[in-house]
């Protein structure tokens, strides 16, 4: 596993999270939540990615 997804992982959840507070401070929570459900979506992408790598990996080691 590369560690750099990892740091890039967590620094979209500090940006999101900076991003859903200073829009929840402004009063807009509707933006806040879309902004925290993109930042969802974009980590969630980039694991269902390493998931299907994963699998094709154990396909080849067990020759399926």
């Amino acid at each position: 596993m590369n560690v750099d997804l990892i740091f890039k992982i967590a620094g979209i959840g500090i940006i999101v999270g900076i991003l859903h507070t200073v829009l929840d401070k402004m009063g807009k929570q509707e933006y806040a939540y879309i902004a925290t459900l993109a930042g969802v979506v974009i980590v969630l992408t980039m694991v269902i990615d390493l998931i299907g790598k994963l699998f094709d990996d154990v396909k080849v080691i067990f020759g399926l």
